[in-house]
């Protein structure tokens, strides 16, 4: 495996991700961020902010099969989210867990969680872009 995460000592630990990703390889991975949309370009779980942050994982597991990855190849999650509150954690978490069970991983890299007015389209509520390293 290219990817080692870790947690180092004096930061906390989250659950969601780790604090550090260490990468090896000879194949650096750039996506573009995944909405929720299915492969016919229709948005899936409209107004269900669970729901998209779950196929927004799955599209990103998609991405990275595309590329000869997965899940443990990826060094940085960037996650958008509309009008984002810390309320939202939730329906977030719910999101990540069924698409994480679906694919049959644990998906903690790094991340950042971003609060933004808009996403490309009105009824998008969530974008995630994913860095991957591959050997």
């Amino acid at each position: 495996m290219a990817i080692t995460l870790v947690n180092p000592s004096g930061l906390p630990e989250v659950e969601a991700y780790r604090q550090v990703s260490i990468a090896t390889g000879s194949r650096l991975v750039h996506m573009a961020g995944q909405v929720a949309w299915d492969a016919e370009g229709v948005t899936v779980g409209e107004g269900d902010l669970a729901a998209q942050v779950e196929q927004c994982y799955l599209n990103v597991g998609t991405a990275l099969a595309g590329a000869g990855g997965s899940f443990d190849d990826v060094v940085k999650l960037t996650v958008y989210v509309v009008d984002w509150t810390p309320e939202k954690m939730p329906l977030f978490l719910e999101g990540a867990a069924r698409a994480a069970a679906k694919l049959g991983v644990t998906p903690v890299p790094p991340g950042t969680l971003l609060g933004v007015a808009a996403l490309d389209v009105p009824e998008h509520l969530v974008e995630i872009e994913a860095t991957a390293v591959l050997d």
